[in-house]
């Protein structure tokens, strides 16, 4: 690699004039004394930007090697790589509120009113990361729905509008398990064969529980009762009709045949072409629950800072913050679906051409889906 024709000197390289010169507290403003905390919630707050453009740099990058018709193992693991990139960032993300946090209530109070009506609401690389994930408009709540845009520049609403109606990266994880081959093997029943071992577990389980002498008779019921409800998820998954009115209902996103992909990958996940697909889907899940855990820090700081005020932008604050933490998941399915898993010594014995099949490459050597 040819070096520069001129040398690179170190504040130039990072436009550390530029970069250095935007903190600029509004409390010392008009004369006013500035409010010695306000410089740490802009720098914090400017670092969380900086690393949400960082996040969006592998997101999108991800979402583009997962638009691809047939995804080589190759670039299997590069977007396994940027997504394990993606969850480093978010567990710093999570401890920068540490550092938020050595600020008191009545520290905040110094500058707190001139911040009205900016919000996080109006953090527009944060709404790219939620849509790009799959948190679009319909799955948002209630106030989200109302709310989302009207807080924003029309030009910034007009740009998150469009990104709307592009693939996301649950869409694209969607129509990649959809094209999993694994499922299609002529000589081979294999939900017959799992539904049996289903069915011997479902026994056993009830087994367990008539005959433990410790339950009363109520405890009994109850768990008999759970135990039900469990079967019942069983044949709902087993049932592409009856899946697909639980997909209508919002009680599941990912479409059945996906779903069945997902389970065959746990359930297999130790034979060698299922290792980077577990990879993929435990990234997934790994990413949505460290931006669950951010959510939560983050109201739990609201209310230590503002107990049961309003939010700057007009929610309700620490309520509000809440139910996003709860409602505004992405990959749910993904953690449901241990659910659906039976033990290694349960699961059915794989045929030898399907043993193959999973083997280092699927199917002649092409080993891409």
């Amino acid at each position: 690699m040819k070096r520069n024709e001129e040398d690179v000197y170190y504040g130039d390289y990072l436009q550390l004039d530029k970069l250095l010169d935007a903190q600029h507290p509004v409390s010392g403003t008009a004369g006013r004394a500035a409010a010695h905390d306000e410089m740490l919630f802009v720098v914090v707050h400017q670092v969380y930007e900086l690393w949400f453009k960082q996040i969006l740099h592998e997101l999108r990058s991800v979402v583009c090697l997962m638009a691809r018709e047939r995804i080589e193992e190759r670039s299997l693991g590069t977007i396994n790589a940027r997504c394990a990139r993606i969850r480093k960032i978010q567990k710093l993300l999570v401890d920068q509120i540490d550092v938020m946090e050595t600020m008191t209530p009545l520290d905040f109070m110094d500058f707190r009113d001139y911040l009205v009506p900016a919000s996080g609401f109006q953090s527009v690389q944060f709404k790219e990361i939620e849509i790009l994930l799959g948190l679009k408009g319909e799955y948002r709540i209630d106030f989200d729905k109302a709310c989302f845009y009207s807080r924003l520049t029309e030009g910034h609403r007009e740009y998150l509008q469009g990104m709307e109606s592009g693939p996301s990266l649950f869409e694209l994880l969607d129509r990649w398990l959809g094209r999993m081959p694994f499922l299609d093997y002529e000589q081979y029943a294999f939900w017959d064969e799992y539904r049996g071992a289903v069915d011997a577990m479902l026994a056993r389980d009830r087994g367990i529980i008539t005959g433990n002498t410790g339950m009363t008779g109520g405890e009994r019921e109850a768990e008999l009762a759970e135990l039900e409800k469990t079967r019942e998820r069983f044949d709902t998954l087993l049932d592409e009709g009856r899946y697909e009115a639980a997909r209508g209902r919002g009680e599941v996103r990912l479409s059945h045949r996906a779903m069945l992909a997902a389970v065959f990958i746990h359930l297999y996940r130790d034979e060698p072409i299922l290792h980077g697909p577990f990879g993929l889907l435990m990234n997934a899940l790994e990413i949505d629950e460290l931006l669950t855990t951010w959510r939560a820090r983050h109201a739990i700081m609201v209310q230590r800072m503002i107990g049961h005020k309003i939010g700057t932008g007009g929610s309700s604050g620490h309520g509000y913050l809440m139910r996003t933490t709860e409602n505004n998941r992405v990959f749910l399915d993904l953690y449901n679906l241990p659910t659906f898993l039976i033990r290694r010594s349960d699961l059915p014995a794989l045929p030898d051409e399907v043993k193959r099949g999973l083997g280092f490459y699927f199917g002649g050597g092409e080993g891409d889906v």
